[in-house]
């Protein structure tokens, strides 16, 4: 992977440690924002590490959050992908 995508997401590791399922919305917005802002983009099996990356260490719920969370945000996190 990519130095500068390994980079964004090790930072977005660290924004998202001790937050649930809804405060990382913001973050992944964020990550994807400054990627862009950069020239990167993530493919879907980028994302799909990433958010596996993040339910790291989170509870059953927390999880779910997550999942239920990307799924409502998942348009927005599509638009800024391509």
């Amino acid at each position: 992977m990519d130095p500068a995508k390994l980079e964004l997401i090790r930072m977005a590791a660290a924004q998202t440690a001790g937050k649930s399922g809804r405060a990382l919305a913001p973050v992944m917005l964020a990550l994807i924002t400054s990627a862009n802002k950069q020239g990167i983009r993530f493919s879907p099996d980028e994302v799909s590490l990433i958010l596996e990356i993040l339910k790291e260490g989170k509870t059953k719920e927390e999880q779910e959050q997550i999942e239920q969370t990307v799924r409502m945000t998942s348009s927005i996190f599509q638009r800024h992908m391509k």
